[in-house]
């Protein structure tokens, strides 16, 4: 009778831990796979939109760079290839988009465009960036009439590679 009742207590011993470490395993990869990582490939992150949602751009707390522009205008063309790399280099240090306005006739009805290309940036937390000299990086600040709160950080006309991480590294990019 002692045997019958010391198997069932070593075969629980065993059991024990291999059922909690199955469940340990069990919530870090459910954990994993509910995190949404951040890569080109999530639709946010990618260089080309058709639309801006800033609300969702800002939640990366990341700083954002909006290029309006078009694919037939020669400035927007030679800035093309900067902002695809930007783009790729720039991956979970900053958000760079590019909106084509010919295409996407509404996709700046938020954003005061004036001419193509316009870049407007905003720092990690969501407001414009505030550079620490506007004049010398030829940025336009705007403001809201009423209030006169700073609402948007632009720059009108083709940037290089070179003014566009300048940029990012006043906004803390690396």
């Amino acid at each position: 009778m002692n045997n019958t009742e010391k198997k069932p207590k070593s075969v629980l011993k065993i059991m024990a831990p291999i059922l909690i470490i199955a469940v340990i395993v069990g919530i870090f990869i459910l954990k994993g796979s509910l995190e949404k990582p951040i890569t080109a490939d999530t639709g946010d992150l990618a260089l080309e939109a058709t639309a801006i949602d800033l609300e969702q751009l800002k939640s990366y707390g990341l700083p954002i760079v909006i290029d309006f522009g078009a694919d037939s205008c020669i400035p927007c063309k030679e800035m093309a290839p900067v902002l695809k790399k930007l783009n790729k280099d720039m991956q979970g240090k900053a958000v760079v988009k590019f909106v084509d306005v010919w295409k996407n006739k509404n996709a700046a009805a938020d954003f005061p465009v004036q001419v193509i290309p316009t870049q407007f940036f905003f720092d990690k937390d969501g407001n414009p960036f505030v550079p620490k000299d506007a004049e010398a990086m030829q940025m336009m600040l705007y403001s809201t009439k009423d209030t006169n709160k700073h609402v948007y950080t632009a720059h009108q006309g083709g940037m290089t590679e070179e003014q566009l991480r300048a940029v990012l590294k006043e906004m803390g990019v690396e």
